[in-house]
């Protein structure tokens, strides 16, 4: 055990350890801040570089699978760099990456700061989560990974609004200019009073490892990213998909033959870990793909702007912020179990209430149903995952983190495409049935749209063949709209399937805290 946790657990270094955890929780916020804020500015970043949805879209894709190769490999630097070199490096990356975003002249320049940022912000949310694994006991992680959980969701509640904000009287490049002078004053703090936890060791890079994890982890996440947009039948997400798996095959048999593994997949021998890796994985599926279907229905269905929808979804985030310190005291006292079955049949309740979602749902309906979907997770969030790393030995921890990490992001991938996927072919084959209603001669259906174009015609003083065409545009809307309702309500269908799985597995949590990592 390392000097400072055995420190820690004597409680005489209380102030090093809570400086420890502000320089790293200020780190994680500004890069949780950078993502959220740029979700919203999507449309305008089309504009200003005059490129399309699929171009632009490569900015999340590039962030995401730079993260998917530089999570697994976490494990290795945190074990062979000291906690201030590893961190110092990672929020210098990031804040260079955030510079070459905002001064980027072409899509291309700020397409390579995006994978620059995602460098640096890839390696520090498993790096604040081992240190703090580290130097706090079992019976008091729960209540640090809550504070820690302050700012992971503080940014995505400020960040929407925020964002529509500064676009609406600014221009885009202040989403990068807010950012940087947090890093650099984040990496003041840093220098001058983190402390390093544990000893570095040598150890042999896994080069097969890395290699096999980069095009397994990389290939698979791009198929899954494109499924969202494309099919799950296109050649192209079918290849990356099957490449992704093959390779993924090969370095589970790499790590755990190998006797220096990149990622020590053992951890999954352990079963409260797995349990929870299992549970949250599959509640991130549900989460992930049903947070962006909000944004869809409320802009591009209803017709409210960035902003008010941003603000739909702020209360909500406020609290799960607010909730989540409480939720770590919580399951430091009566373990997650409780914790889960609470949290998931909350949110299993209220995502299959957004079935039920209309062309005429109040906006307030829809913020009060995601702030209680909200509340529900925020007993869960990071409560499952701390469960999860409490059951591991020490000198795993960084490998659990890491797994948890990769997992989670896999899972969270998969869930965006699979929804977004069956919202966009529910919707083809809604707007079908609606055609074949009208193709049939559906003898209600003709003589209203008739009436119509006669309505139509009169009222433009035009032709009745004006008016019919008038009254087929004004019904292709109509029939539009509603199918994609219904193509939304689908997704949320399939979504609470997910959380009732996910609930339903929570049952097999262990109920009291573990103290194994101890």
């Amino acid at each position: 055990m390392t000097s400072i946790a055995l420190a820690a657990k004597r409680g005489d270094v209380t102030v090093h350890r809570g400086t420890i955890v502000a320089v790293m929780v200020l780190g994680a916020f500004v890069a949780l801040l950078n993502q959220t804020l740029l979700n919203v500015a999507i449309p305008h970043l089309m504009n200003a570089f005059g490129i399309d949805a699929d171009t632009v879209q490569w900015l999340s894709t590039a962030y995401m699978l730079t993260n998917g190769i530089v999570v697994p490999i976490s494990a290795f630097l945190i074990a062979t760099l000291t906690t201030r070199t590893l961190f110092l490096g990672a929020m210098l990356t990031f804040t260079v990456g955030s510079v070459i975003c905002s001064i980027s002249p072409t899509f291309s320049v700020m397409l390579f700061g995006r994978v620059v940022q995602a460098i640096g912000a890839g390696l520090m949310m498993p790096l604040m989560m081992t240190v703090i694994m580290a130097i706090y006991p079992p019976e008091t992680r729960g209540k640090m990974m809550g504070v820690i959980g302050i700012s992971m969701f503080f940014a995505p509640a400020v960040g929407p609004t925020l964002s529509g904000w500064m676009i609406e009287n600014w221009s885009w490049r202040l989403l990068f200019y807010v950012t940087i002078p947090i890093g650099i004053v984040d990496l003041i703090l840093a220098f001058l009073f983190l402390t390093n936890v544990g000893e570095p060791r040598r150890m042999r890079f896994d080069t097969v490892g890395f290699i096999t994890s980069t095009v397994g982890f990389g290939t698979l996440l791009y198929g899954f990213s494109e499924a969202g947009s494309k099919h799950w039948t296109d050649p192209v997400v079918e290849l990356s998909i099957a490449c992704g798996v093959l390779f993924l095959i090969l370095f589970v048999i790499q790590e755990l033959t190998y006797d220096a593994p990149m990622l020590n997949l053992r951890v999954f021998t352990e079963p409260q870990f797995t349990i929870t890796s299992v549970v949250s994985s599959v509640l991130n599926m549900a989460i992930f793909g049903g947070a962006l279907l909000i944004p869809i229905y409320m802009q591009n269905i209803r017709g409210y702007t960035a902003l008010q929808s941003g603000l739909l979804m702020l209360p909500g985030s406020i609290v799960m912020a607010i909730m989540s310190p409480i939720s770590g005291i919580l399951m430091d006292k009566y373990g997650v179990r409780v914790l889960a079955l609470i949290g998931l049949s909350i949110t299993t309740v209220t995502t299959w209430m957004y079935t039920k979602l209309g062309v005429d749902t109040p906006y307030s309906y829809v913020m009060l149903l995601y702030t209680v979907r909200m509340f529900g997770m925020s007993f869960i969030a990071m409560t499952i995952m701390t469960s999860g790393l409490n059951a591991l030995p020490r000198h795993l921890v960084s490998h659990g983190t890491a797994a948890s990490n990769t997992v989670r992001m896999v899972a969270s991938s998969l869930g965006t495409a699979l929804l977004v996927s069956i919202m966009s072919t529910q919707t083809t084959a809604h707007f079908d049935a609606y055609a074949n209603m009208m193709n049939v001669g559906n003898q209600s259906l003709s003589v209203g749209f008739n009436s119509v174009a006669a309505g139509m015609a009169h009222q433009m003083r035009a032709p009745l063949g004006v008016g019919t065409e008038v009254a087929r545009a004004l019904w292709n809307r109509i029939v539009t709209m509603n199918a994609t309702i219904e193509g939304i309500n689908d997704a949320f269908r399939v979504a609470t399937l997910l959380a009732l799985v996910a609930l339903v597995l929570s049952a097999l949590l262990r109920g009291r805290p573990n103290k194994a990592g101890q």
